[in-house]
């Protein structure tokens, strides 16, 4: 990845596998898209005891996200299972520390979304996206869903949202993304690639 090449992060959390698929499925997208590059990073799990004991680099995956991936984004798109209708604690306590950026404004005017993955059809993936946009609101991200334009948003029998792309991953959480929910996040790595571009040259140019 070039220094000067803008970039969207996709910042995912991920226990079984299901979230990191979509997640890679997006960054397909936003790489299809020239003149942008996608940038993986994930969160570290929470834990009850005092004492950090995980490694500062994840065995494997994404490495861990810090505030300079966020403050150097030209988009962003949160990715989470669901935990009773909400994004899961890990992600949420990264996105408790990132008051510096909001008290600089860091993120005002960049487009942003928002995508995961439940056991069940109807088990809070609305619910999850619509609370996860909460945050980016309040750094005056540009919010966008995935629209109808996108046909197969009406046609799928599993995942998928304008709110956002989600996936059924099943009881056992062993059901790979389909043809449906993997098409949508490749539209969704798109469409936050042609937005994040073009938000990109108007913020340089209010501030040429």
């Amino acid at each position: 990845m070039s220094d000067s090449t803008p970039f969207v992060l996709i910042l995912y959390y991920s226990r079984s596998g299901a979230t990191a698929a979509m997640a890679h499925q997006i960054a397909a997208g936003v790489e299809s898209i020239p003149g942008i590059e996608a940038k993986l990073r994930t969160v570290p799990p929470v834990s009850p005891t005092c004492d950090a004991v995980d490694p500062e680099i994840p065995e494997e995956g994404a490495i861990y996200a810090d505030l300079e991936d966020l403050r150097q984004c030209s988009g962003l798109v949160l990715g989470s299972p669901t935990r009773f209708g909400n994004m899961a604690a890990p992600l949420k306590y990264f996105l408790d520390t990132t008051s510096s950026l909001w008290m600089n404004g860091a993120l005002i005017d960049k487009p942003a979304s928002a995508f995961t993955s439940t056991s069940s059809l109807h088990g809070g993936q609305e619910s999850t996206l619509l609370t996860m946009l909460v945050p980016l609101l309040h750094h005056g991200m540009v919010y966008a869903g995935v629209p109808y334009s996108e046909t197969t948003l009406i046609n799928t029998q599993t995942g998928g949202t304008p709110y956002g792309t989600s996936h059924v991953a099943g009881v056992r959480s062993d059901r790979p993304v389909d043809e449906d929910e993997r098409l949508l996040c490749v539209a969704q790595g798109k469409r936050l690639a042609r937005l994040a571009l073009a938000l990109h040259h108007m913020r340089g140019e209010k501030t040429s």
